[in-house]
């Protein structure tokens, strides 16, 4: 059985991951300083006794006893609430984080996969964005905590893989949704969706002509597995190059919500990317993977599980600071 060690594991895509290479005959060791992510998605995960949970801080240190074939490092605040809210954080486990995990991966012998994101584009000035661009970033904005995290991240790992010859995967990850995203943490798809459900008007910054492209985490988690298991050790673009403005997508939410809310217009933030659509030829010819969930059928699934939720976490505080930051 191989043996796998995925940090971030209570998040959003950390726990998708650990179900997918459990299903796939992994034992998955899991682990999470809970920051950000929530317990509540890997309970279920609980009673299998090839699945093992580590409270821990990547950024402080690393400790797993036993073989490890494998390393994913999801480790991070992955919204704008989150990052500014906690920029040493996210500054850190992003360097002392993901250095601790390359030492690790060094140390066992494994093979590391690394989370980067579409935010190393920055607002970009090549459209849609390819691997080879790199990049329009303000390293003072107030996004800058989050995006020069993520590209000394990928200047780490390549060096470990150029210096001490470790086998390493980068990944970036365009935007991604589906159930076990946080409601509130700012990001545009929970944030509609969240306004919707609590009968609010749904906010739009700008004039909504930005763009934004969502891939389903099914779509998502698939690429990953791929792209692990390949022979690539260069970026490479996972996302939906399905590509809509945020004002329609704010349509399409009200009217998968059924709601008569409106769409209100506020200033646009900082640094907010103006298009956002990823380049998947690569993905296509290494992996031969492109997504294969329309929004549509990925909306409804995110849509009734956001239903589920009690009313302590629908109406929590934390929905009303997304405005006070910038929204992804």
């Amino acid at each position: 059985m191989p043996r796998i060690l995925i940090t971030g594991a209570a998040g959003f895509l950390g726990s998708h991951l650990c179900d997918r290479f459990i299903a796939e005959g992994y034992e998955v060791v899991g682990m999470d300083n809970l920051i950000t992510g929530d317990v509540r998605n890997l309970e279920h995960l609980f009673p299998k006794q090839e699945f093992t949970f580590y409270n821990q801080d990547v950024s402080n240190y690393i400790h797993v006893s036993g073989p490890l074939d494998y390393i994913l490092h999801f480790a991070s605040p992955a919204s704008p609430i989150d990052y500014l809210k906690i920029p040493i954080q996210t500054l850190k486990v992003g360097s002392l984080g993901t250095h601790n995990c390359l030492g690790l991966a060094r140390e066992k012998g494994a093979r590391i996969l690394v989370a980067s994101t579409s935010e190393v584009y920055g607002d970009p000035s090549v459209h849609p964005q390819n691997e080879e661009y790199w990049g329009n970033v303000n390293p003072v904005g107030p996004r800058g905590v989050y995006d020069e995290a993520k590209r000394f991240q990928e200047a780490i790992t390549m060096a470990y893989h150029t210096y001490h010859g470790l086998e390493t995967r980068i990944i970036r990850i365009f935007n991604t949704y589906g159930p076990r995203m946080r409601l509130n943490d700012g990001r545009v798809l929970p944030a509609f969706i969240g306004q919707a459900l609590r009968g609010e008007d749904l906010t739009v910054f700008g004039d909504g002509s930005q763009t934004r492209s969502f891939c389903f985490v099914d779509d998502l988690v698939e690429g990953i597995y791929r792209l692990l298991h390949s022979d690539y050790p260069h970026p490479v673009n996972i996302g939906n190059p399905s590509e809509i403005t945020i004002r329609d997508f704010a349509e399409e939410i009200i009217k998968l919500t059924g709601t008569s809310q409106k769409v209100v217009y506020k200033d646009l933030p900082k640094d907010d990317p103006t298009q956002r659509r990823p380049d998947i030829t690569k993905a296509k010819e290494i992996l031969g993977w492109e997504p294969k969930v329309a929004r549509a059928e990925g909306l409804k699934i995110t849509y009734e599980a956001f239903k589920q939720l009690p009313d302590e976490v629908l109406y929590k505080q934390e929905h009303r600071d997304f405005e006070r930051y910038v929204r992804k």
